[in-house]
Parts: C-alpha cells; sequence; structure tokens
C-alpha cells in the first residue's frame, strides 16, 4: 500500500498530463518488474498463455477505463480525497455482485454498504457543490470522476473474480498490463503534452511502482486470507494524508476525515462480515452427509 501511494504521489508531481498518456507509462513500465519476477521464477515463456484471451481483453478495456478515471481524478483532486473516494470501490462491489452475479447479499451488509456510501456523500458533497467555474469546478469533476472510476474498478473486480478460477494470476497481470499499454499508446492521437524531463522521471516511477505494488500485493494474497491481507488497503488513508501534506501540502478537510473513516469503518465490517460468512460455510461443508 506505501508504494502504491507512492505511486499516486509520482502522478500528482507530474503535473495534469492527460490521462490515457498517464495509463500509458504506468501500465508499459509496469511491465518491467513483472518481467524480472516471472523471469526469475522461470514463469516468463508461458506468463501470456491461456484459453479466454478475450476474457483477458475485456477486462484490460474496463481496468484501463477505471485507471484513467482515477488518474484524471488525481489530477485535479487533494492526494488524501482521491485516494479516499477510491474505497467506494468495496462498497460497490457489494452491490454489483448482487445485481450482476446474484449472489445473496444479507442485511448486515446491505446496512454496511448504506453507511459506507453516506460517508462517499460526506467527502463530496462539499465539493461537488463548487460547479462555478473556479478552481474549485475542477475539483468538482475530479469528484465525479473517482466515483465513476470506483464503480468501473468493481465491475474489473468482478471480471478479475471469473477469470482467477481457470488462470494464473501471472497471467492476469501481464495480460492486463499489456492490454492497458496498448490502450493507452491509442489515445495519442488524441493529444499528449510534451514532457519535461523531471514529468518522465515521475511516470515511469510510477509505472515501476505500480508493477512492483502488483507483484506485492499478489504475494500478500497468495500467503494469506483475503479477509487478512484486505483490512490493511485502509492504510493507504493515513499513508495518503501524510504524502500529501510532505508533498503538496494538501490537508484533508473535517469533511474528508469524517466521511473516510466512516467509509473505512463500513469496509472492515464488510470484509469481517464475509470472513464470517465463509467460516460458516466451511463448517456446514464439514458437517454436511456425503451425498
Amino acid at each position: 500500500m506505501a508504494i502504491f501511494v507512492g505511486m499516486s504521489g509520482f502522478i500528482k508531481a507530474a503535473g495534469q498530463v492527460p490521462a490515457g498518456q498517464i495509463v500509458f507509462f504506468r501500465s508499459f513500465f509496469a511491465i518491467l518488474p513483472i518481467i524480472v519476477v516471472l523471469a526469475w521464477r522461470h514463469e516468463l515463456n508461458t506468463a501470456l498463455q491461456t484459453k479466454r484471451p478475450w476474457s483477458h481483453v475485456a477486462r484490460g478495456v474496463v481496468g484501463v477505463t477505471a485507471m484513467g478515471l482515477g488518474f484524471f481524478a488525481l489530477t485535479r483532486l487533494p492526494l488524501p480525497d482521491a485516494i479516499m473516494l477510491n474505497y467506494a470501490q468495496p462498497l460497490l462491489v457489494v452491490v454489483f455482485s448482487a445485481l450482476f452475479l446474484h449472489e445473496v447479499i444479507r442485511f448486515y451488509r446491505w446496512t454496511a454498504v448504506v453507511v459506507g456510501l453516506v460517508g462517499v456523500l460526506i467527502i463530496s458533497w462539499p465539493k461537488l457543490s463548487l460547479f462555478d467555474g473556479s478552481a474549485g469546478s475542477e475539483q468538482a469533476v475530479g469528484v465525479i470522476a473517482a466515483l465513476a472510476a470506483a464503480a468501473v474498478s468493481a465491475v474489473a473486480l468482478l471480471l478479475v473474480r471469473r477469470l482467477v478460477h481457470t488462470e494464473r494470476t501471472p497471467t492476469i497481470v501481464l495480460w492486463f498490463s499489456v492490454t492497458a499499454s496498448v490502450v493507452g499508446l491509442l489515445t495519442l492521437p488524441f493529444g499528449w503534452d510534451a514532457l519535461s524531463f523531471q514529468q518522465y522521471a515521475f511516470l515511469i516511477g510510477a509505472g515501476i511502482c505500480g508493477g512492483i505494488a502488483q507483484i506485492l500485493m499478489t504475494e500478500s494474497y497468495r500467503h494469506a486470507e483475503a479477509s487478512t491481507v484486505a483490512p490493511f488497503e485502509y492504510t493507504s488513508m493515513i499513508l495518503g494524508i501524510a504524502v500529501g501534506y510532505l508533498a503538496f501540502g494538501d490537508l484533508p478537510t473535517i469533511h474528508t476525515i469524517v466521511g473516510g473513516m466512516i467509509v473505512v469503518a463500513a469496509g472492515i465490517f464488510i470484509i469481517w462480515r464475509e470472513r464470517q460468512l465463509g467460516l460458516e460455510r466451511g463448517k456446514a461443508r464439514k458437517v454436511a452427509p456425503p451425498q
């Protein structure tokens, strides 16, 4: 999570670069550390082998859309706000799981989703009321982009859930990085900025950080249960506030802090509840008579 926050800091430091250009640098240079790890594991030759290429492409296009919206929001919002608005994603995953995958979501988790979305509204509302053509209006657009990114990212996560049943993690990660690089490059005719040496350094650094963070996140899920790992995502709130203040002079507002705490509490409750349900299902399978 620390490296992911560092990645976001590099992107913000690069300034208001077109989102497609950021997506290309973030995705293309993320491939470098991924290739190093795959070569070290002697998995490079088979990393792209798959029987479901179009599923990977679909996941890549949806993921790139979420990434682009998130990066656009990052260039318009204070770092802590951009990070905390992304916490809407786990809440929306619950909603979309019920709508599209027909998962049974019971009262406790629905309550947590509603409470969490209230927290998102608390963070967003002061900025959404600033459509007046000033700098504040850019922040309002940034909020809308951040929430859209969270929604599209939730859809991407559902696509990943389907892929993991048949595909290896390195295959999923590498296919996504390659697809995102290609899609990002296709935005070149729509206008990329001429970058300074410093901006190149920041964006390349963001890409390498993104690749390393993806690898570490994958390893964490390999060695611990999702319910153990997932709450650590919320440490990015503290790290984001620290980096935002030290690097950019961004101070979170009271709305950001209060709303963020509500969203974090709701997200952790959902994770805990899903863990409890998983344990209950495990016990039920153990005591079920053979058919």
